[in-house]
Parts: structure tokens; sequence; C-alpha cells
């Protein structure tokens, strides 16, 4: 998530360069800009935090839905789009579906698992629902149609309104269509829009990291301070530590600024697909918990498992060895994975003690005081 906020704070500076006003001014000044302005909204408590997110997806969806419904119009109608008629020959007719062959296809697939990065967050959110076991299956199944309507509904209406040489890195889509149309002002309110969407992941990222960074301070996985809170209670040392990771990302948008985009993407691609890696892992761990019985079985069970799980991690094994083949940020990500591997083994062996005397399986009474001891640090 840490690596993810940078590149939303990156995607805030490329699209404040949209407007030639702003195209002489650094641009790792709009990158800390959109840090401090996230930063304040996270820190004064969590009623500011909703009341800004609440807008910043109000207009993300707003957008979106209107984007699918105009583009299906156009698209109904048969309407010129700057000149080009919609439709499949849109792709046909500028090399088809693979222009550059299906190599940088396939190798982009790493982009497209940044794009899902997030939807984990449902199963986190089980311990804080009241009816988990009913609402949690509505919740993981409405992202599926969600995703082929919003998602890949949305990529399919860009290719068959323009043809695919029309968007150019650096400016979205969705500015591009709508530019296109020739209304006036219009490409201007899409950029305030892609503007908002950037900074509502990069809100609720910082929101979610420091929450999870007390989480695993309380649990003796992070040092004690990440466990306090201020009289607002909010998780204000968890918080400042993830904006001191993401100050990197201002560094880097002053120093490489034309790669700094592509370096966190693929950064941030890895630590997603290991997350991914580790829930797949420990399903087929639960699975054999529960054929021992030393688990209780689970009324909504992952469909094809555990063949299906076995196939996605093989999947995530694949676009590793994808990115691998991006040479030169890819290849160096993925050769870091080594050194990734032996911090992570160096910080598991010096939490191992707190972890093993907080576990739930201690007796309660002392599980319980050791909680409440560790409360007493906020």
């Amino acid at each position: 998530w840490a690596m993810t906020g940078i590149v939303d704070i990156t995607a805030v500076a490329l699209y404040m360069k949209y407007w030639p006003m702003f195209g002489d001014v650094p641009q790792w000044l709009f990158a800390l800009a959109a840090l401090g302005i996230v930063t304040v909204m996270n820190l004064v408590g969590v009623k500011w935090f909703g009341e800004m997110e609440f807008w910043f997806s109000l207009i993300k969806v707003a957008a979106l839905v209107l984007f699918l419904v105009i583009g299906t119009l156009i698209l109904g109608s048969g309407m010129e789009v700057a000149g080009h008629a919609p439709g499949l020959q849109l792709v046909s007719d500028n090399g088809g579906i693979f222009p550059h062959g299906i190599l940088p296809a396939v190798v982009i697939i790493q982009g497209v698992v940044f794009a899902y990065a997030g939807i984990e967050l449902i199963g986190t959110a089980a311990g804080e629902t009241e009816d988990a076991r009913k609402i949690l299956p509505r919740a993981i199944n409405s992202v599926i149609w969600r995703i082929a309507l919003f998602y890949v509904g949305s990529v399919v209406l860009l290719v068959l309104l323009l043809p695919w040489t029309a968007y150019q890195a650096g400016t979205s889509p969705f500015v591009t269509f709508f530019g296109a149309l020739g209304v006036p002002g219009i490409g201007t309110i899409m950029n305030i829009v892609v503007l908002t969407a950037a900074l509502s992941s990069l809100n609720s990222g910082l929101y979610s990291t420091g929450r999870v960074l007390r989480a695993l301070a309380m649990g003796g996985s992070a040092p004690d301070l990440l466990s306090r809170m201020n009289a607002r209670k909010v998780p204000y040392a968890g918080i400042l530590v993830t904006v001191a990771i993401y100050a990197v990302g201002v560094v880097l948008n002053y120093v490489v600024p034309s790669q700094v985009f592509e370096i966190v993407l693929n950064i941030a691609s890895l630590g997603i697909i290991s997350t991914w890696a580790f829930i797949l892992v420990c399903q087929l761990a639960l699975r054999r918990a529960i054929r021992r019985g030393d688990a209780e079985p689970v009324s909504f069970r992952m469909p094809g498992a555990p063949v299906s799980s076995w196939i996605t991690l093989a999947f995530l094994l694949g676009v590793l060895v994808l990115m691998a083949l991006d040479y030169p940020v890819g290849s160096l990500t993925v050769a870091a994975l080594p050194l990734i591997g032996i911090i992570l083994l160096i910080g598991w062996a010096l939490a191992r003690k707190k972890v093993t005397a907080l576990r739930p399986d201690s007796p309660m009474a002392e599980h319980e005081r050791l909680v409440a001891q560790r409360e007493g640090l906020t």
C-alpha cells in the first residue's frame, strides 16, 4: 500500500500537467501538495476523512456511469467521434487485438494486476462486520459484476469509440475521449474527475495503512510506537510513518520524474502479487486445518478449490516471470526479491516473541491483560 500511495501522488502530479498553465511547474511540487492534503485530512480525524472520501468516491462513480451511458449511446447510434465511426473496425483496422504482437500485451498484465489492488480489503472488513457470514459473500460476489461492468465495460467502450492510437501515456483515456467530443471544457472536467480519483485512492490508502500498522503493533509484529493514537482516536504514528514512505515518492518525482511512475508501479505490483499469494497459501492451509478438525468448516467456499487456488498461484508466478522480462525496471524489481525476503525474515525473527505472547490461543485472561496493557501505551 505504501508503494501504491507513491503511484497515486505521481498520478496526481502527471494529471496536473494536463493544463498548459502548469507545464513549467516541477512535478515534485504537485506530488508534495497532494501528500500534504491527504495527510492533514487523515490527521484531523475520521470525520474529515470520511467527508473527503465520500465526495471523491461520488465524483468518481458518477463520472464513470456518465461515460458508460454516453459511450453506449454513441456506439448504438453510430455517431462519429473525432472523425472516427465507432465499432469493431477501429480494432481490426489498427492492427487487431495485438497490434504489437502478443508479448507486449502479456507483459502489461502487471499493470492490470495493479488496477485490481485493494479488492482483498473486503476480507479484512470481516472482523468489523456484524453478520460476516451473510454480508461478506454478498460483498465479494458484487465485486465480480462491478469489475465486469465498470472496468471491463469501460475498456471495451474505449477501444470501440476511438482507435487505440488516440490514447497517450500520461493522459487519462477518459479525458482523451471526452476531449474528442469537442464539448468546451469537458476535457478539463474529466481531468478533475481522474484527479479526484487518484486523491481518493491516496486518501483511503493512507487511512488503511496507518490502521494496519497500529494493528500490527498491537499484535506484537511492529514497534510499540506505531500503536499510539491521539485524542481523536487517530493512529497518528502509523500514519506519519506511512507519510514518510510516501515522501520517498516526492523525492523520486524530483530525481527521475519521467521514470518514477514505471518504477513504483512495478514495486507496487510486486507487493500486490505477494499479498494475494499469501492469501491463497493461507486459504490452502485453512482447508487442511478443516480436514484435520482443527478449524470449523466454512459456509462460503472458494469455487473450484483447491485446484483454482493452485491455478491462481501459478498465474501470479507467471506475472512475476513477465515482470522479470521487462528490462530494466521489471528485471531489477524481481531481482530484489531475495533481499526483500531476507528483510522479512529478520523482521519476523525480531517480532516472533511478541507475536507468540499475544496469540489468541494463549490463556484468555493473560491475553486480555496483555492487550489492555498495550492499549495503555496509546
